[in-house]
């Protein structure tokens, strides 16, 4: 938690869990199955599900399910592998649905 303090942060909207920092935010511009989400290069306070084979609107990658480490609700994915190259930036970086987290100050 100490790396939260006086930064602004999103934590689970479930739970208050804090899950990723304002700052690690990479882009604003995605999109999940509820509506927007915002690309981080790291969250924290999560669990990793193991990793799938998905067809998404940019290509097909390997994803794995993020879910809140407090209480377990789904916050969105981590890409582990891109199959196009032009895709591969997306590697390592979290996917979370804005329905699922308030951002905190």
């Amino acid at each position: 938690m100490a790396e939260f303090v006086g930064r602004p942060f999103f934590s689970c909207r479930n739970c208050r869990n804090p899950v990723a920092l304002a700052d690690d935010i990479l882009s604003r511009k995605f999109r999940v199955k509820s509506g927007p989400a915002y690309m981080f290069t790291n969250a924290t306070n999560v669990a990793i599900a193991r990793a799938q084979d998905r067809e998404l609107l940019t290509g097909a990658f390997s994803v794995a399910d993020i879910y809140c480490s407090n209480c377990h609700e789904i916050m969105g994915w981590k890409y582990v592998r891109a199959y196009d190259p032009k895709q591969k930036y997306k590697e390592g970086r979290f996917i979370i649905d804005l329905s699922k987290i308030l951002k905190e100050y």
